[in-house]
């Protein structure tokens, strides 16, 4: 059924998947354009990825890079907002079947832009997940902060060695740059914003260990560039190993194949992964519906136009397209989408659809942060680092956050991290910490029984 909300209407009908920078692009290009727009997407918030790494460690809160997509597009009359999670579409009956709370409802369009985006890839080994959470969502920052500041919490109440130096172990995998970032935001906020805050451990002893099966860090940035990161990296105490293939999570830590063929151990408390991603599984459905492929990430092979063989009127942009020589970033996602926008309204104008001009993207280059005053960007031919790069990185990031508020208050945030060891959003709460504390204690003890009755029979 339709959404009671809906009101009939003979204008073109645009659905929008997704609420991400290619959802958001799209939705907002269309504002004065002829048609109904309908965005569904399964969050109620646009998510400033590139930044959710500081909300895991503390820089900014949640609500500064995930605004309300309803606030956001409020003005715009012609869109209307629909939360569910698209299940299925289909391409011949030209609907989209999406679920909430139980519901099901389905919703006809004339166009459709597949935006949903992609998630974290465990290649294969989904239960990994439970024991190293993934950097894709607010759920996942939330539940990775309270992760690392519970795991100093423990620490200071153990008197046990060996479980102090696991707790105090923090293992990163993935040497990209939501790797990179993360491993040197765990490191500062041991050595400085921590540092002598406890009375029976000290934070600066903590281990951050940075993974990756690559031979190298940041390796679409290049050798150069990747060398600088790994050396501040290393600088401020990060052990990286690389040639390092995890084979197994559990509860305690990694098991590791190095390139020699070598298995070893690491117990570590907290992990984190950011190894691979998966595009949404709406692109295999919508290969099982036409002449399109996906590749090994799910990501669909589309035309030079963003569409998919056969259907014209579908249009996939962002993390869920393969397209030669665009990045999995968001200048991706909103160059797609305002390319798509543009060609829905030349065509409402009485253009011919078979002579779309391909997509065409312009390289605006790619950064990575390393610790507060050290990034590195490759723009163009330049390849630089230190302070300037960090200072293009936190300009860059700026201009893409919605809203001048949200503008202001994280450059705040960022004045009053970066120029001394405070950080004002370090709290957590009961139910993402000490809950599952309780039942990680509890599992020990049971085992710890379980060895005692063994050790006595």
């Amino acid at each position: 059924m339709s959404h009671p909300g809906a009101t009939a209407s003979d204008r073109h009908k645009v659905v929008i998947i997704g609420s991400g920078f290619g959802g958001l692009t799209a939705a907002k290009k269309l504002k004065r354009a002829d048609v109904d727009v309908k965005m569904i997407a399964k969050t109620t918030h646009h998510l400033f990825q590139p930044l959710l790494y500081q909300v895991a460690t503390g820089i900014i809160p949640s609500g500064e890079i995930a605004p309300p997509t309803r606030m956001i597009l409020r003005k715009q009359k012609n869109c209307q907002v629909l939360l569910g999670d698209v299940t299925h579409i289909d391409l011949t009956s030209q609907t989209v079947k999406s679920e909430l709370l139980g519901h099901t409802y389905v919703t006809p369009y004339d166009t459709l832009i597949v935006a949903a985006g992609a998630g974290q890839s465990y290649f294969g080994n989904d239960h990994f997940a439970e024991w190293a959470p993934g950097m894709k969502s607010i759920d996942d920052a939330l539940e990775l902060r309270a992760r690392i500041l519970s795991a100093f919490e423990q620490a200071e109440r153990s008197s046990d060695p060996a479980r102090r130096e696991k707790l105090l172990t923090f293992t990163v995998v993935g040497a990209g740059p939501t790797g990179v970032e993360m491993a040197g935001q765990i490191a500062e906020l041991a050595d400085h914003t921590l540092k002598g805050a406890f009375r029976h451990i000290d934070s600066t002893t903590a281990r951050v260990i940075l993974l990756d099966a690559a031979p190298a860090v940041l390796p679409p940035m290049g050798e150069k560039l990747g060398k600088k990161a790994q050396a501040r990296l290393e600088k401020m105490g990060v052990d990286i190993q690389l040639g390092a293939m995890v084979t197994d999570v559990d509860r305690n830590g990694i098991t590791v194949k190095d390139s020699d063929g070598t298995i070893r151990r690491i117990e570590s408390a907290t992990k984190v992964w950011s190894a691979g991603v998966q595009a949404s599984p709406l692109g295999r459905i919508i290969a099982e519906q036409s002449d399109a492929e996906v590749d090994r990430a799910g990501r669909v092979l589309v035309q030079p136009d963003l569409s998919i063989p056969g259907h014209p009127n579908v249009f996939v942009v962002g993390d869920m397209a393969h397209v030669e020589g665009v990045p999995g970033q968001a200048q991706g996602a909103i160059q797609g989408a305002r390319y798509a926008a543009d060609a829905i309204k030349a065509e409402l104008k009485g253009a011919d659809r078979t002579q779309r001009e391909p997509f065409k993207y312009f390289d605006k280059g790619s950064m990575a942060t390393v610790s507060r005053f050290s990034a590195v960007a490759k723009i163009g031919p330049l390849e630089f680092g230190g302070f300037i790069a960090w200072l293009a990185w936190l300009g860059l990031h700026l201009i893409y956050l919605v809203g001048f508020r949200r503008k202001l208050t994280t450059l705040v945030s960022w004045t009053v991290t970066f120029l001394s060891t405070q950080r004002g959003n370090l709290t957590i709460t009961e139910q993402q910490a000490y809950a599952r504390t309780r039942i990680e204690e509890l599992e020990e003890i049971a085992a710890s029984l379980q060895d005692s009755e063994k050790a006595a029979s």
